[in-house]
């Protein structure tokens, strides 16, 4: 990527800088768009602006975007919970807490890096920064991935989770008590205009559609499997969110007071079915329950046993 300046013209009175340049440059996060704006990078008729500065309508802004600078990604001897591994891919029970692949300011302690230090080669069809990925968990989601070691098992299984081939079901620890036994959560997904970083149900956002059956019930929680028609960023605690039944422990968009110790929300990917790339055998990986919701569960079932 290379230097970049784009001009814009300000079409109303009294919106921040930060805000217009990133409602501009939607690929940006709005903490970049702070950042580059710190560094000098914006100018409003000629004039570098902090990024509260309100603008005026018909005032020019001008946005240079630096190159972004090559990253080198290392291999960590990072422990990996492996539930399969053959010479075209490896499914992994991805912990909580770890980054799926390097990001900006987060270059190590991800999975990226755990498997090129346990795998001689990975797939480089989604270049240096995310080798081998073919899907996504969020950093506080447990569960099974699966990645692809070469190129052919990559096209394969990245065409398998498009077209919903591949099958990924999540257990869900949630706020409330679901009335329905099953139903179906529809919302188009985008990022929310409130806060750039969190993701909500908005106009002209992705399709979404989830799935969910209610599993176990503790009167004030609820135990849900969910299935995803479409993968969405932070798909299912947007939507269980939405019908007020967010989940346990999350950052995001839970509750703030949860009685329960757990690092993030309560949200684990279970089962993964695919289709071997290679060998065209149907496969089954499931990642048990980690601790932390296995102790949440336990104690929901004993208060529910005292009754």
């Amino acid at each position: 990527m290379s230097d970049s300046t784009k001009v814009y013209t300000a079409d109303q009175d009294g919106e921040r800088l930060d805000r217009f340049l990133t409602r501009m440059e939607p690929a940006l996060s709005r903490a970049h768009v702070q950042k580059v704006i710190a560094e000098g990078q914006a100018l409003v008729a000629g004039r570098v602006r902090k990024a509260n500065y309100k603008l005026q309508a018909g005032e020019e802004v001008t946005f240079h975007l630096p190159e972004a600078k090559p990253v080198e990604i290392l291999p960590e001897d990072i422990p990996l919970d492996i539930l399969y591994e053959d010479s075209d891919i490896i499914v992994v029970n991805k912990a909580r807490g770890m980054v799926v692949h390097p990001a900006t300011g987060i270059y190590t302690g991800t999975l990226v890096n755990a498997l090129l230090a346990h795998c001689k080669d990975l797939s480089g069809i989604n270049g240096a920064i995310r080798p081998g990925i073919v899907h996504r968990l969020d950093k506080d989601t447990s569960g099974v991935m699966v990645a692809a070691k070469n190129d052919r098992a990559h096209i394969d299984l990245a065409a398998q989770i498009r077209t919903k081939a591949a099958r990924r079901v999540y257990w869900a620890i949630v706020h409330g008590n679901i009335r329905e036994e099953s139903g179906t959560i529809k919302g188009a997904i985008g990022r929310s205009a409130k806060d750039r970083k969190c993701m909500a149900i908005v106009p002209g956002g992705k399709p979404a559609v989830t799935h969910f059956r209610v599993l176990e019930r503790f009167g004030d929680y609820t135990l849900v499997e969910c299935r995803l028609e479409t993968g969405r960023t932070h798909q299912i605690r947007v939507h269980l969110t939405s019908i007020d039944h967010p989940l346990v422990g999350d950052p995001k968009y839970g509750r703030r007071s949860s009685p329960f110790a757990i690092a993030g929300q309560a949200l684990h990917s279970l089962t993964l079915d695919l289709t071997h790339p290679v060998t065209r055998q149907p496969m089954h990986f499931m990642a048990p329950l980690p601790e932390d919701m296995e102790r949440i569960l336990a104690a929901l079932r004993a208060r529910r046993s005292r009754g």
